[in-house]
């Protein structure tokens, strides 16, 4: 939808700019076929926290009552990240594996297909 805006320039305000987080970035995490777990989180990260807290510490803290997670064996898990396939190296920092503001990260676990097979 068009606006037009009688005073000059239509004032836009990103209230979701990395600059409004402190110095963390938005980074969208989504479990692929475990919908019970209906959208991917959001997460405000520091950019140089390792990739490997990312599943050491932050996934578990939300996905860990899942009963796959005790499961997940990550050096099997395929990931996604903004669309594209990618491994990330767990000892670099999310911005050195490109993982930027508002960033998609999914995974898949193979063999994990959600509670009892049914994908939640």
């Amino acid at each position: 939808m068009t606006v037009k805006c009688i005073q000059g320039e239509y004032p836009s305000v990103h209230m979701d700019s990395v600059d409004r987080f402190h110095g963390n970035q938005l980074v969208y995490v989504g479990w692929d076929h475990h919908t019970s777990i209906c959208t991917a989180n959001a997460y405000p990260l520091p950019p140089d926290m390792p990739f490997g807290a990312l599943t050491e510490a932050v996934l578990p803290s939300v996905l860990a009552p899942h009963p796959d997670f005790a499961h997940i064996d990550w050096s099997k898990v395929e990931w996604l990240l903004d669309g594209q396939t990618f491994t990330p190296d767990m000892a670099k920092s999310l911005k050195d594996n490109g993982v930027g503001h508002k960033s998609l990260i999914r995974f898949k676990t193979p063999g994990l297909n959600g509670y009892q097979g049914t994908g939640n």
